[in-house]
């Protein structure tokens, strides 16, 4: 898999989205395929069929270059949220693929849950819990490999609670030795941070090396 199968998209999918980001289709969504699919720059979006995207330009979060804002910092300070890892990933993912009043719909199906959970099981999914009076506010999740962390979504049930678990990762990653953040697609939220775009080229000369470090999550 992860080869270029276009010609074959365009011959045997009426795939509206197809465009040079999608590198490849088919497949299932279990942890091998996964892990192959992470370690080659490439991640799933659908499940009908199971479609592998690899954008370009590809969203990074620099360590150096996060910032996050002051009234984020000041909440930060005074205590108003309190983080964990990896205490609640079910919890996180599932609160992602919630149905909000903003949000009616979304990528993260049941067979997203469950591949994800098993991903996690076998010690590449994570998550950062942001916490307050003891109820789970806020979360992200992702998937690490050696010194690579790829972001995969975020909730948040009050105010600045998905930005404080941006927040807190990016603090735990830097402290770990990562080397190479992956937010794959820019969003509001993490572009006001810091989020740049840098050439999928780049970015996969990065990443191999990446993946290479002696770091765990």
């Amino acid at each position: 898999m992860f080869a270029s199968f276009r010609k074959r998209l365009l011959n045997d999918h009426e795939l509206p989205f197809v465009d040079e980001n999608l590198v490849d289709i088919g497949g299932q969504l279990n942890v091998a395929t996964l892990l192959c699919a992470y370690r080659a720059g490439s991640f799933p979006w659908t499940v009908h069929p199971v479609t592998w995207w690899s954008p370009d330009p590809r969203a990074i979060i620099e360590f150096d270059s996060f910032h996050p804002s002051r009234s984020l910092r000041k909440a930060i300070r005074q205590g108003v949220f309190r983080s964990s890892v990896d205490q609640a990933f079910d919890r996180v993912i599932e609160s992602c693929a919630a149905q909000t009043a903003r949000r009616k719909t979304t990528w993260i199906t049941p067979e997203f849950i469950g591949a994800y959970k098993e991903l996690h099981r076998a010690g590449y999914g994570h998550s950062v819990e942001i916490w307050q009076d003891q109820q789970l506010v806020g979360g992200i999740y992702g998937v690490a490999i050696g010194g690579y962390f790829a972001g995969e979504s975020m909730f948040h049930l009050v105010s600045d609670a998905s930005k404080a678990a941006l927040y807190f990762l990016v603090q735990h990653l830097r402290q770990r030795g990562y080397a190479l953040f992956d937010v794959q697609m820019p969003t509001r939220i993490t572009l006001q941070m810091g989020a740049s775009l840098i050439a999928r080229n780049e970015f996969l000369r990065r990443l191999t090396p990446a993946q290479r470090l002696p770091v765990c999550f």
